[in-house]
């Protein structure tokens, strides 16, 4: 059982070390992390009594 749980923790390691390593090297593979830069407005009534 502590071999299972050594594995996986092993597993969560290199998981973690992918995804920093995606979240920096992404961009020079063409994965584009910006938000959408789109200004929204939508009017709304207030119903103060």
């Amino acid at each position: 059982m502590f071999r299972l749980i050594k594995w996986l923790f092993y597993l969560a390691i290199l998981a973690f070390i992918a995804l920093i390593g995606y979240a920096y090297l992404g961009p020079f593979f063409g994965a584009d992390f910006t938000p959408p830069t789109v200004e929204i407005r939508k009017e709304i009534t207030l119903d103060a009594k």
